[in-house]
C-alpha cells in the first residue's frame, strides 16, 4: 500500500465548517417539496405551524444525542462506529450495507435529480436535461472532493451562505409585498395517524443533520465542539424552515400550499410573477447543490469506514494523505450514484417512492442509535465492567435531562418508523428486501475488533 494511503482523517474542520455543512445538507430539497404533503394532514394554520415546531424540537433532541455519541467517539464511521461499538460488528456491517448500497447513493441521486429538474427550467436541455444535469453535478462534486476535503468544504461554505441569504430574501419579500391569504374554506380534520405521516415528511425535511456524525473525526477538538457545532446548525435549519413555511402560509394560505406541487415556485410567482418563479428556481438549484455536495462528503466516509474494517473491501478503506480525502471511496460512491441516476432517468422512479422504501430502514437504524446512548452510559457508569469505554472519554459532552432526552428521541424514531411503514406499503417491503440482500456481508470478518 502506498505511503500516501496509510493515513487517516485529520481534524481540520472548524465548528463553523461543521455548522455550515449541517445547514447545507438539510436546507435543501425538502423545504421546497414537503410542505404541501404536510398541509394535507393539518386542519388549520395553527396545527400546520405546530407540526413544524414539534418536528424542530424532535430534531434538536436528536442532535444533542448525536452530539454525545460523536464527542465521545469521533470517527469517520459516524453511525456505523456507534452501532459497531454498541452492538457488535455484524449489525454494523448490515447498516453499512444499507447506507452504502441504498440510503446514501439514493439520497445523492434524488438530490441531483431535483437539482436537474430546476436547472433544466433555467437553462433547458430537452427531455434528457434533468438526467444530464444530475450526472454532471455528481461528477463535478465528486471530483472537487476527490481533489481534497478543503476544496469541498470551501465550496460548501460559499454556496450555502449565498443560498441562505437568497432564502431569507424570499421570506422578507413574501411578507413585504403581499397581503395575508384567507384561511381554508373547509378545514380538514387532524388524526393521530395523520400527525404521524405529517411528521414523517417534516423529519425528512429536517433530515440530514445526522450526517455530521461522519465528520466528527475531522472536527477540531470534537469532544468540546461537537455539540455546539451540531446544535447551532440544527437551530439555523429549524428557524429558516419555520420562517419559510410561515411565508408560504402568508402568501398562499393552507389551501394554496395543499394544491401546489412546487410550493417554492408558487410562492415567488405570487410575489413577482414568472420572473420570480425563475429566480426561485435558481435558489433551489443552489440549495440542492449544497445538499448534494454535503451528501457526497459524508457518504464517502461510510464507504471508507466499511473498507477500513473489512479486509475484503480494503481498497475503499484507504485515506489519501494528499488532500486528506477518502479518494477510492468517493469514486465508488460516485459510480453507484451515477448508476442510480441512469436507472431513474430510464424508469422515472419518483422522489416519493425513494422516500417510501428507504424511510423504514433509515428510522430502524436511527432508533438503534438512539438506544445506544443508554448502552454507552451503562458502560461508563461501570454497570458493565467488561465493556467500559476508555478513560479519556470521560470529558465528552453529555445530553441534558438524561435519561429522558434519549427516551424522547427513541420514541420519536419508533413513531416515525411505524408511520413510514404504514405509508410505504410495498415500498417498505422492497427496502427491507434490499437490506436483507446484504446479509452475505455478515460472513466477512472485520479487520479489527470493536473498541
Amino acid at each position: 500500500m502506498p505511503e500516501a494511503d496509510r493515513g487517516g482523517p485529520r481534524a481540520d474542520l472548524t465548528p463553523v465548517d461543521l455548522s455550515i455543512m449541517v445547514v447545507g445538507i438539510v436546507l435543501g430539497i425538502g423545504v421546497f417539496k414537503t410542505p404541501s404533503l404536510v398541509a394535507a394532514y393539518a386542519s388549520d394554520a395553527t396545527v400546520f405551524v405546530s407540526l413544524w415546531l414539534l418536528g424542530g424540537l424532535i430534531t434538536v433532541i436528536g442532535s444533542v444525542c448525536y452530539a454525545e455519541l460523536g464527542s465521545a467517539r469521533p470517527d469517520a464511521g459516524g453511525e456505523y462506529t456507534f452501532l459497531r461499538e454498541a452492538y457488535g460488528p455484524r449489525l454494523a456491517l448490515l447498516f453499512a450495507w444499507a447506507r452504502c448500497a441504498v440510503i446514501q447513493p439514493g439520497a445523492i441521486a434524488a438530490a441531483a435529480f431535483v437539482m436537474g429538474d430546476y436547472a433544466n427550467v433555467v437553462v433547458p436541455l430537452g427531455t434528457r436535461g434533468p438526467g444530464l444535469y444530475a450526472l454532471a453535478s455528481i461528477a463535478l462534486f465528486t471530483f472537487v472532493n476527490h481533489v481534497g476535503t478543503a476544496p469541498g468544504t470551501l465550496t460548501q461554505n460559499v454556496v450555502e451562505v449565498v443560498t441562505v441569504l437568497a432564502v431569507l430574501g424570499v421570506i422578507v419579500s413574501a411578507f413585504v409585498t403581499t397581503t395575508p391569504a384567507p384561511p381554508p374554506a373547509l378545514p380538514n380534520g387532524t388524526s393521530l395517524t395523520g400527525v404521524g405521516l405529517a411528521m414523517m415528511f417534516i423529519l425528512l425535511t429536517y433530515g440530514g443533520w445526522n450526517e455530521a456524525a461522519y465528520l466528527s473525526g475531522e472536527l477540531q477538538d470534537a469532544r468540546r465542539n461537537m455539540a455546539r457545532a451540531l446544535v447551532v446548525g440544527v437551530l439555523v435549519v429549524v428557524a429558516v424552515s419555520v420562517a419559510i413555511n410561515l411565508a408560504y402560509l402568508h402568501v398562499l394560505g393552507l389551501d394554496g400550499i395543499r394544491d401546489s406541487d412546487a410550493v417554492g415556485a408558487s410562492l415567488m410567482r405570487a410575489v413577482a410573477g414568472d420572473t420570480g418563479a425563475s429566480v426561485m428556481s435558481v435558489v433551489i438549484v443552489l440549495s440542492t447543490l449544497t445538499t448534494l455536495n454535503g451528501l457526497i462528503i459524508t457518504g464517502s466516509r461510510s464507504y471508507y469506514a466499511l473498507g477500513r474494517d473489512v479486509a475484503a473491501l480494503r481498497a475503499i478503506g484507504r485515506w489519501r494523505e494528499r488532500g486528506s480525502t477518502p479518494a477510492n471511496a468517493l469514486v465508488l460512491q460516485g459510480l453507484v450514484s451515477a448508476v442510480l441516476v441512469v436507472f431513474g432517468a430510464a424508469t422515472r422512479v419518483g422522489f416519493r417512492t425513494m422516500v417510501a422504501y428507504t424511510s423504514p430502514v433509515f428510522w430502524f437504524f436511527m432508533l438503534l442509535v438512539a438506544l445506544s446512548v443508554y448502552v454507552f452510559r451503562r458502560r461508563e457508569t461501570g454497570d458493565a465492567p467488561h465493556h467500559r469505554v476508555p478513560h479519556h472519554r470521560a470529558s465528552h459532552y453529555r445530553v441534558p435531562l438524561y435519561p429522558l432526552t434519549p427516551a424522547v428521541f427513541a420514541l420519536s424514531c419508533l413513531w416515525v418508523l411505524w408511520s413510514s411503514l404504514l405509508h410505504a406499503g410495498w415500498g417498505a417491503v422492497l427496502g427491507v428486501a434490499v437490506l436483507l440482500s446484504g446479509t452475505p456481508l455478515l460472513l466477512l470478518t472485520p479487520a479489527r475488533p470493536a473498541a
